[in-house]
């Protein structure tokens, strides 16, 4: 039986973060923590799991091939372009554990995955996937040329029978304003098989009151899947008529929040793509972030993983 295949497509950027006067070094992004948490907990599964992105020439492009290759992701649809660099940004984490974030972005090589020559193939050869996972963060740094594109593949691929996950990771800064990411949002929400929604950034967005604004919006615009992520507070599950709340797990202590989102949903997806319900698939992903957030920065060590299938 050949592999399910998940199509990651976003940006991964060079990390720094500052703890006790050290200047410490990572990579991460959002769909990229995803790509590794899915990877890593589906490593003895029939899943494949392959990011998609641009990158460099350079030595910290080298470096996070060699790194995704180490932990079994598919690096063999990334773009290399010779004269554009991965962006960078710096964390800061105040003392709960709450971070905040400074980009160097507006020419990482990611934002022209989708208009080098090599692009359309690239496309065609992810009509072969079982689903695509991308992020609200995957639209905003993509021209309007290349979401509109974008969609266009997303379109054709729903319409074969292809799974598309989106997880709503919105961020101000790089959108033009609301209007422009809502109406990318709605498109996208449009041919949505399972939504991975942080409630915060749906507040931020659209100034939900309650929570059931966010549900009626979002199935409106035909996602039968929903799961709303709250922080600390119980994740919903939406399926058509049925919400169930649950619980997030008490973590030991929060050292970092970074890529707790991200590490939800990867939990959420590995538990749903081997046969979990959406019930059992939000355990394993506030099982998954309980544990990312005692660590420093988005991608914890490897041995650090909890078991999701035990």
């Amino acid at each position: 039986m050949a592999a399910f295949k998940i199509a990651i497509i976003g940006e991964c950027m060079i990390e720094l973060q500052e703890k006790h006067s050290q200047l410490n070094r990572a990579f991460g992004g959002d769909t990229l923590n995803t790509a590794v948490y899915l990877s890593r907990l589906t490593k003895d599964k029939d899943i494949q799991t392959t990011y998609v992105t641009a990158l460099g020439t350079d030595n910290f492009s080298e470096e996070m091939m060699t790194a995704w290759n180490a932990e079994s992701i598919d690096t063999s649809k990334i773009i290399r372009l010779a004269d554009k660099h991965p962006g960078l940004y710096y964390i800061e984490t105040d003392e709960t554990g709450e971070r905040s974030f400074h980009y160097w972005r507006n020419d990482a090589a990611a934002k022209y995955l989708l208009e080098q020559p090599q692009s359309q193939a690239l496309l065609s050869e992810l009509m072969d996937f079982d689903a695509v996972y991308l992020s609200g963060i995957s639209l905003a740094i993509l021209t309007k040329e290349s979401r509109d594109q974008l969609f266009t593949f997303l379109e054709a691929f729903s319409a074969k029978g292809g799974k598309v996950l989106f997880d709503n990771n919105y961020r101000p800064k790089l959108w033009q304003d609301k209007e422009d990411a809502k109406a990318a949002y709605l498109r996208i929400l449009s041919l949505t098989d399972i939504a991975l929604l942080t409630f915060d950034d749906e507040q931020m967005l659209y100034g939900d009151e309650t929570v059931e604004d966010c549900i009626a919006r979002t199935q409106a615009a035909g996602v039968k899947e929903i799961a709303i992520k709250r922080g600390k507070d119980a994740c919903l599950v939406v399926e058509q008529d049925s919400h169930t709340f649950v619980p997030a797990l008490v973590a030991k202590s929060v050292v970092d929040t970074t890529a707790a989102g991200d590490s939800f949903s990867g939990g959420y997806l590995a538990k749903r793509f081997t046969g979990g319900s959406a019930t059992e698939a939000a355990h394993a992903g506030h099982q998954v972030a309980s544990t990312v957030i005692q660590y420093q920065g988005a991608v914890i060590p490897a041995d650090a993983m909890p078991n999701i299938f035990a």
